[in-house]
């Protein structure tokens, strides 16, 4: 099973931006971005196909939020514009197929990485 590593997390202030990496120990196909604040369930962020070529995100960050990839080993978030709401552990995960990623469900991704903290302020 591939193993991922996130890195990239900080405290920055609101409106400011922040790249995450995620980095897999394989090759990886559809790869996700969740993400799981304060006392919250782990939410859905967005999604990268196996190219590069198609992406979704949840409408909390659609406009805000950029995942890209570099080849099949390295997956990045771009987030811009962020909010203090934007504020929890980010997670990368391995997709169990593209179809599953509109649903947005933690139990169709495996291989999580262990997550890397963003904090935004006010």
């Amino acid at each position: 099973q591939v193993q991922l590593e996130e890195s990239g997390g900080g405290l920055v202030q609101a409106g400011g931006s922040l790249r995450l990496s995620c980095a897999a120990s394989g090759r990886t196909f559809s790869m996700g971005w969740f993400r799981q604040p304060p006392e919250k369930e782990r939410e859905f962020v967005g999604a990268i196909n196996w190219n590069g070529v198609a992406t979704y995100y949840a409408d909390s960050v659609k406009g805000r939020f950029t995942i890209s990839r570099d080849g099949a080993k390295t997956v990045y978030l771009q987030m811009n514009s962020l909010k203090p709401e934007d504020t929890a552990v980010y997670y990368c995960a391995v997709a169990r197929s593209w179809a599953v990623v509109p649903g947005g469900h933690p139990a169709d991704f495996n291989s999580w990485g262990q997550g890397t903290q963003v904090t935004v302020s006010a």
